[in-house]
């Protein structure tokens, strides 16, 4: 009864605000430690009045990712100052940049990094020169990148777009001493148009197939993604059915691997090694990847295993595990990883399995968990939106099943999306809480990070997304207000940024607090927003796009603007209205502006069909 009524009062508070009898809370608070610029005590000048007789200095046996260093650190102090530092190999001298690298992996108390660190490095001056140790060639790389960013305000926001504030005056505190580690030493994200140096510009240093060996090298994968359709090929279905999935029906399924026979292991060993020896990258990792369907297998052997363990996971870790063992000994530095997806999505209850030292499962859950509610405290569940889901609070069940990974796994990643799939064209409300997710990830131990809805979603504000997460992935304590400001100003211009920031802040808070948001199931009605709110929002939007700007950033206002009207066409608001008798005009207006703005979806499960197939009477959700 206790539910039911908590249920009730959830249900009418969400309808008060709904139609805006009760005003929703407008504060929103992206997270982070708010930003503090850099404090110069006494000033050390490597650039003074557009001067400057600094050099930077490599060591003698540089490699190609250090050299890099040194010409990314030339080429932005003259687009920022005007001034090019000579380059020169050699002892580090007064007046010099040295970039230095300490063996990755070494514990040095000189430096003070630990010795799982790889990507650290550390800004060291003595008022004469400035040192930038790296532990690893990619460190002193990421180091002069930071330094670029904190003290010469240099930013690539996205890969086409990259600010270098002119300046007479380079300048760094005389003793400055500072260690930087970053937050998750997987990291992954690929916006549309990247290239290996926006990659390596953004800390990015997951690529999946690409070396990108002048950046320091990208951590590739020799088999990625659904893997065991090559491990173990759907061919061998016709001589031998029984090492796929049993299905409660009785029948045999391609759609899942029998990770329980024991002639399926040599089989993928065999493969894998194939493939590994093939291999000309240098790639250290494969990965053990299911179809994406939950026909997992139903065998007598396979049933005892998820009996024992207490999980469906059970065997994908049996089996990951037996899968190392078997190509240790001749690929001794790999990482076997392998999906928590779908049916394998929960551990094992049985803390006496464990994944091997060389094994990390790659989480995937985050996709059934609400987006605009904090994770450890809202259990909605995408797939399962009920009365009682949706409006009685539920235990976060999610943000259980990573804490009790970590009790079976020493190393794992987080697999996430962040985008709204089914109305990718629509603003989805997942910026407030993408940092209270990473902090709680971060602060459970878990180890890499990858996104994979950067590249060629036309969602709506993608390129802020992707940018806020590759922040918060290389430090989950940044702040995320700051960082959003300056990308809004940068992006669609100084005037126009405060309305989107205010109309970012509007939509997030409205809902919030009438809405719960899935990556793969939120529909398009979902948010009300009363007649005063769209009223505002209207205002807001009119004001951005008058707002001055460059062509470029009033054409990107005018891309972003079209997110609201896909909502307001939708939910048939203003000029959509079932009363306008030129409704269908309308529409018809709005599907031009999708295509003219080079937006070619409102879903990513298709394309916008070609005009003659469009029928405008019909709401743009039909686009698809």
């Amino acid at each position: 009864m206790k539910r039911i009524f908590a249920g009730i009062l959830a249900l009418m508070q969400v309808i008060l605000c709904a139609v805006g009898l009760r005003q929703a809370d407008m504060r929103v608070d992206y997270g982070g430690t708010p930003y503090e610029p850099p404090v110069i005590k006494t000033p050390l000048y490597i650039v003074r009045d557009g001067r400057s007789d600094w050099s930077i200095v490599l060591p003698p046996d540089a490699d190609v990712c250090v050299q890099t260093a040194a010409k990314e650190l030339q080429t932005y102090i003259a687009a920022c100052c005007g001034v090019t530092l000579p380059a020169e190999t050699g002892e580090a001298t007064a007046h010099s940049i040295a970039l230095e690298v300490e063996p990755t992996g070494v514990q040095t108390a000189r430096v003070g990094f630990s010795i799982h660190d790889e990507e650290s490095f550390r800004f060291l001056a003595d008022g004469e020169r400035l040192r930038i140790i790296g532990t690893g060639s990619r460190g002193t790389l990421y180091g002069v990148y930071t330094l670029l960013e904190s003290y010469l305000g240099v930013r690539w926001f996205t890969p086409d777009l990259e600010v270098t504030p002119q300046s007479a005056d380079f300048i760094v505190d005389a003793q400055l001493d500072r260690t930087v580690k970053p937050s998750f030493s997987i990291r992954r994200n690929n916006p549309p148009r990247a290239t290996d140096a926006y990659r390596a510009r953004s800390r990015m240093n997951v690529s999946f197939w690409n070396e990108a060996e002048e950046y320091g090298g990208a951590l590739t994968y020799v088999l990625w993604d659904v893997t065991l359709d090559t491990l173990v090929p759907d061919a061998l279905y016709e001589t031998h059915p029984e090492y796929f999935a049993l299905l409660p029906d009785g029948t045999r399924s391609t759609d899942h691997v029998c990770l329980s026979h024991p002639d399926v292991l040599p089989i993928a060993v065999e493969n894998a090694r194939k493939a590994i020896l093939a291999d000309k990258r240098g790639s250290k990792y494969i990965h053990i990847g299911q179809k994406d369907n939950e026909n997992y297998c139903r065998c007598a052997q396979c049933e005892a295993a998820y009996a024992q363990y207490g999980s469906v996971s059970a065997p994908t870790i049996l089996f990951t595990n037996a899968f190392a063992d078997a190509l240790d000994d001749e690929f001794p530095d790999f990482m076997f990883t392998f999906y928590a997806y779908q049916e394998t999505d929960k551990p094992p209850a049985d803390p006496s399995l464990r994944c091997r030292d060389n094994v990390a499962p790659v989480l995937c859950g985050l996709h059934k968990a609400c987006r605009c509610h904090p994770l450890t405290e809202c259990g909605a569940q995408d797939g399962a939106e009920t009365f009682d889901n949706l409006y009685v609070p539920q235990p976060p069940t999610v943000a259980q099943d990573f804490a009790n990974w970590v009790k079976v796994a020493d190393t794992m990643y987080i697999y996430d999306y962040t985008i709204n799939f089914l109305n990718t064209a629509q603003f989805f409300c997942n910026l407030e809480t993408m940092q209270q997710t990473m902090q709680y990830m971060y602060d459970l131990g878990i180890t890499g990070y990858i996104y994979n809805c950067g590249d060629g979603h036309e969602a709506a504000f993608n390129e802020l997304r992707n940018y806020l997460l590759s922040r918060l992935q290389w430090d989950v304590h940044c702040d995320v207000s700051h960082c959003m400001n300056e990308f809004l100003a940068a992006y669609y211009g100084e005037q126009a940024a405060p309305y989107i920031r205010e109309i970012l802040d509007v939509q997030t808070a409205q809902m919030r607090a009438t809405s719960h948001a899935f990556d793969f199931d939120w529909h398009y009605q979902a948010g009300f927003f009363p007649p005063l709110t769209a009223a505002k929002l209207d205002k807001l939007w009119r004001q951005a796009l008058e707002a001055d700007g460059t062509p470029q950033q009033r054409f990107r206002v005018e891309t972003a603007s079209l997110s609201w009207e896909y909502y307001k066409a939708n939910l048939c608001m203003g000029k959509y209205t079932v009363l306008n008798p030129l409704r269908s005009r309308a529409n018809e207006a709005l599907y031009d502006a999708f295509l003219s703005h080079g937006l070619h979806r409102v879903s990513s499960f298709g394309l916008i069909p070609p005009k003659d197939e469009v029928d405008f009477i019909k709401r743009p959700y039909h686009w698809r």
